[in-house]
């Protein structure tokens, strides 16, 4: 019985992937006539671009014509592997393990399936391989382990990161060749090898001498209370300010706020009498703390004596 259902399963993946083979290279084919189709109305978008003097749109463009054209060449490899396996499935259904020709070609269509959605038999193509080779195998393919066997070419044209400056430049130059356009590349260059700084950390310098906002301390007194023996009483003293470092201002900001000082100083020397001053003096602050300690010291004897009356009954 055993042995009739390994025949039986065998025939079931022979034909299960064949079929699947056959429908992704067909839709493979359908896509790259697509995408070749799209692909020379981008160049020549772009190539307008140009000629109009709008190099900064044609920066932009040109990265989604180089996703495009690899996406189009990871398709052209895989369809040449689709139909390397499809000539060889009776070896894999006769073999428990992957024949090592075989082993790229298995890989790489394992790692480009989740990758390539346009594509959905080669999802089919993946979940036969994993009855048949197991979970540790597709494990190794999608995560790029060392003996996973995919092929280099594919991993690069299915990268998601942005490409290089050099290679803008490069598909810029060309699509100007192929439209004969006479286009000074100067500019771009420029701007492919600037460094652009990084905005997340902040700025690095602060640009010109404006005074920084500080708000001045205010002066601290502390008082510290007479003995209750009588002792002598010490005045308080001033606590002073530590210094502050002060950026000095441009000297066109102090020219301009120095003129604009001396055109309304006129008016309000004319039109306000002589101010007085209404910060209290040192002397009014402190006959002021005096008289609140006085008044504390005999609260505290007044309780002392009510105290001492309460333990006397």
């Amino acid at each position: 019985m055993s042995l009739l259902n390994q025949l039986f399963n065998r025939g079931v993946f022979g034909t299960k992937c064949k079929t699947c083979l056959h429908m992704s290279i067909s839709r493979i084919k359908l896509l790259q006539n697509k995408r070749d189709m799209q692909l020379k109305h981008m160049r020549k978008e772009i190539a307008q671009f140009l000629q109009a003097g709008q190099e900064a749109i044609a920066r932009i463009r040109v990265e989604h014509v180089i996703r495009e054209q690899n996406i189009w060449a990871a398709y052209e490899i895989l369809e040449l592997f689709c139909e390397f396996i499809l000539a060889r499935v009776p070896i894999i259904e006769s073999q428990k393990d992957c024949p090592p020709e075989l082993r790229e070609a298995i890989s790489s269509i394992i790692f480009s399936a989740p990758r390539c959605s346009e594509v959905p038999d080669l999802l089919q193509i993946k979940n036969l391989f994993t009855a048949k080779y197991g979970k540790e195998f597709i494990a190794a393919a999608s995560e790029l382990r060392p003996d996973s066997g995919v092929n280099r070419t594919i991993i690069e044209k299915l990268s998601v990161s942005a490409p290089s400056g050099e290679e803008r430049l490069k598909v810029l130059k060309e699509i100007a060749q192929e439209y004969n356009l006479n286009w000074d590349s100067s500019s771009s260059e420029a701007e492919f090898s600037r460094k652009h700084e990084d905005l997340l950390g902040g700025s690095k310098h602060i640009s010109g001498g404006a005074v920084l906002p500080s708000r001045a301390p205010a002066k601290q007194v502390s008082f510290s209370p007479p003995p209750s023996n009588g002792a002598h009483y010490t005045q308080p003293t001033e606590i002073k300010p530590e210094p502050q470092h002060i950026i000095p201002a441009p000297r066109s900001l102090i020219q301009t706020h120095v003129s604009s000082t001396n055109e309304t100083q006129p008016s309000i020397n004319n039109n306000a009498g002589p101010v007085r001053e209404t910060r209290p003096q040192s002397s009014e602050i402190l006959e002021k703390a005096r008289a609140a300690i006085a008044s504390a010291e005999r609260a505290s004897a007044a309780a002392r004596l009510a105290a001492e009356l309460v333990k006397s009954l």
